[in-house]
């Protein structure tokens, strides 16, 4: 008995130990897991919790529970985005084993912690997950529906009025009719297609005015595992992603005609090369990029998107790579058409960083090479071509592009922090990017557990000791 009431007090500590960490990590490292830009307005705290400021850790937890800082309101309200990058959520058929479900189940939950971990200590304005929300294209449309149900409500939960349209798709077993989605955008002129929004703080409000119970905007982007790449997309895929996510291309723009304004652009990068399956959904995407430039936006601007920009092999962890179909003989039709591709290639990327930028300041969030990576991309205003450096510089016509690194367990379960601040004195808007990590999946496992044994061992000492 000696040894049971000893092993308990031990599955306890280490079970609450293990709480306190997954539920407070981010003040461990408070520098990285912060917004920039900052400026705290001194203060005195009270007496007795002076002692505890000189540690970081304890001051981070009295700033986020006991005594929150005041922070000096800028006249242009920063710009706080969470983004994610790759959750890949898998799904369970009939002979997946009772195990993999298990880690299946558990995983949805452990993305959706870092989510709420973050998501109430920093407020976000916009929340971003980049692409491959999913892990595979090649879903049913039953199963499409049921990895979104999980994916706002376990992940990425949201309120009811958010969330409602994709719920009542997935609980009625609504029928995408990809062939309908097909006539109309087929019989629709190119420069008919609209992209355009303005000034959106909440998508459910009419007027898009008023961010929803301090609710972030909610941006989806496509990626290879969503839609496809443009070899083996088809109207089906991009039917129920638009049914579900809404459009993969569209830009907001903020405070138009303001020397403060902003926007936002949103960029299927998928379908910007080929060969493709379906050319219509490449001339659609360029159709985007060109009503963007044509619109000349005077302001900064920061792109959402999947697939990296080219930059030659060693900048990062993935090199250029491409990959066409071939020999394939279970769908020989797609033979010859793009695979895959790590990067978009150089001549795209010269298009689209032109295109999108065109001089004006910006940041480029991306997804796709799970690692991470920063780049820098500089304009020469001579040749017109844009160079990838690792080095920063704050001279006009620099783009820094950061490729946020997996949210996976078996990466770290990262959340990106994105924040904008307008400097009045050179009335232009700066960006930043933090990178704050979580840990592996297992120690999340082991925390489950571990409070799991100890509520199961204290009860059963209490019932003995009585």
């Amino acid at each position: 008995m000696s040894f049971l009431r000893k092993f308990t007090a031990f599955a306890v500590v280490l079970s609450l130990v293990l709480n306190v960490y997954i539920f407070t990590y981010p003040s461990l490292d408070s520098k990285h897991c912060s917004w920039s830009y900052q400026k705290r307005i001194p203060r005195d705290d009270p007496q007795w919790l002076k002692p505890l400021r000189s540690v970081p850790y304890f001051s981070d937890l009295i700033d986020q529970y006991l005594y929150p800082p005041v922070f000096e309101v800028p006249k242009v309200p920063d710009i706080k985005m969470l983004a994610f990058g790759d959750p890949q959520i898998k799904g369970n058929w009939p002979s997946t084993p009772y195990i993999k479900r298990l880690d299946t189940y558990g995983n949805d939950y452990y993305l959706g912690h870092i989510y709420q971990v973050m998501k109430h200590r920093l407020q976000p304005t916009i929340v971003a997950p980049l692409g491959d929300l999913f892990s595979s294209q090649w879903i049913s449309d039953s199963e499409f529906f049921n990895r979104t149900r999980r994916y706002v409500t376990r992940l990425f939960d949201q309120p009811d009025e958010q969330r409602e349209y994709a719920i009542n798709i997935v609980n009625e077993h609504v029928d995408i009719d990809w062939r309908k989605f097909l006539e109309e955008t087929k019989g629709t002129d190119l420069k008919d297609f609209e992209f355009g929004y303005s000034d959106v703080y909440d998508w459910c409000t009419p007027n898009y005015a008023k961010r929803f119970a301090n609710e972030p905007l909610f941006i989806n982007v496509s990626g290879n595992h969503d839609i496809g790449y443009s070899g083996d997309a088809t109207w089906q895929h991009m039917a129920r992603y638009r049914s579900l996510f809404g459009k993969d291309n569209y830009w907001i723009e903020y405070n138009r005609g303001t020397p403060h304004a902003y926007r936002i652009v949103v960029l299927n990068s998928l379908l910007l090369e080929g060969p493709a399956l379906q050319p219509e959904f490449l001339n659609y995407t360029w159709e985007f990029l060109y009503q963007l430039f044509e619109r000349k936006f005077d302001g900064a601007t920061i792109l959402l998107t999947h697939v990296p920009f080219y930059k030659e092999e060693g900048f990062c962890v993935d090199g250029p790579h491409f990959e066409y179909y071939e020999n394939y003989e279970r769908e020989p039709y797609k033979n010859g058409k793009l695979r895959s591709q790590n990067h978009l290639s150089k001549d795209v990327s010269q298009r689209v960083l032109s295109l999108v930028f065109d001089e004006n300041p910006g940041i480029v969030l991306t997804g796709h090479d799970h690692e991470g990576c920063e780049t820098y991309y500089n304009l020469n205003t001579t040749s017109g071509e844009w160079s990838a450096t690792k080095e920063k510089s704050n001279k006009p016509g620099v783009v820094r592009e950061v490729t946020v690194r997996a949210m996976m367990g078996e990466y770290g379960g990262n959340s990106g922090l994105m924040t904008g601040h307008f400097n009045k004195m050179q009335g232009r808007w700066e960006f930043d990017f933090n990178l704050c990590p979580f840990i592996i999946q297992h120690v999340w496992w082991v925390t489950k557990i571990a409070t799991i044994v100890a509520v199961i061992l204290s009860s059963t000492v209490f019932i003995f000791a009585l």
